[in-house]
């Protein structure tokens, strides 16, 4: 972990209370019923690589079947606006393109354009593609669009996303550093707070990341550290958390001398963590 002890101290405690950039309502971390995951609503959390159709279908009915309207935020994949995602192209061909949104805002004050962002205001869904963590924060965190994702939740709605789009919906921005994904805590610290006291990591078997989330853990006990494989994701309603896909999601919690891998169809309750049990390689 490339910081200094001095930086993670400042770090914790900048996500712990929150960076209000603007006179927005910043991301909330304390004073919820739910340990971690929404009080109400879902989120897809994907490690990247391919998304499964099993993943995929859970999406989409979580959204409303083909009563769906899904916003597509690809601000992660690049900095143009004009492409077109593979994210973005499979959710055109499962519900039709009336149903199906891009957003690609370039700046904060179009993140407070309340005319930009009605589409997030209609949408039952929204999913977040891949590329680079800290583009997304850098456009969206305590704006008008990230409370309008926060009333999504609120309504029943779902938030997905993969890779970069996973790290994103934590309250720590892992990998989030603007010179690449190597520098663990980098120039920009905090995620959108889906998941409030979190860390969360993506392609960890793939690239052999399962052990980065472990030093800041020891250092940082009060957060809950999630690594998840490719092809494979959680399914968050509150506190539960179930594993879909292919591989594995890895667990880092301070009562853990070493991470816990959980595989797909175990689901753990994150609020009582000591009760969940090691499975799968270690």
């Amino acid at each position: 972990m490339r910081t200094s002890g001095k930086k993670l101290v400042v770090v914790i405690i900048t996500t712990l209370l929150g960076t209000v950039a603007l006179a927005q309502k910043p991301t909330a971390l304390t004073g919820n019923t739910t340990v971690h995951g929404p009080e109400s609503g879902s989120l897809i959390v994907i490690g990247g690589g391919g998304v499964t159709p099993e993943i995929w279908d859970r999406f989409i009915d979580l959204a409303g079947g083909e009563s769906a309207r899904i916003v597509v935020i690809t601000n992660a994949s690049g900095e143009q606006d004009d492409f077109h995602s593979g994210a973005l192209n499979e959710l055109k061909r499962r519900l039709g393109d009336d149903r199906v949104t891009q957003m690609h805002l370039k700046n904060i004050r179009e993140a407070n354009d309340q005319t930009l962002i009605a589409p997030l205001n209609e949408a039952t869904g929204i999913f977040f593609t891949g590329g680079r963590q800290w583009r997304i924060s850098e456009v969206y965190l305590n704006t008008l669009a990230h409370q309008a994702m926060w009333d999504l939740l609120s309504r029943g709605g779902v938030i997905a996303g993969s890779s970069a789009g996973a790290s994103i919906q934590g309250s720590l921005l892992w990998r989030g550093d603007t010179s690449g994904p190597d520098i663990l805590i980098g120039d920009h610290t905090q995620g959108l707070g889906f998941m409030k006291m979190t860390a969360i990591d993506q392609h960890i078997l793939v690239r052999n990341r399962q052990h980065d989330l472990a030093a800041f853990i020891k250092a940082a006990p009060g957060f809950l550290g999630i690594g998840i494989d490719e092809s494979t994701a959680i399914e968050v309603h509150g506190d539960e958390i179930t594993v879909l896909g292919k591989s594995y999601v890895a667990i880092h919690h301070k009562d853990y001398e070493n991470f816990r891998f959980l595989r797909t169809g175990q689901k753990i309750d994150v609020s009582a963590l000591s009760n969940l049990g090691s499975s799968g390689p270690k």
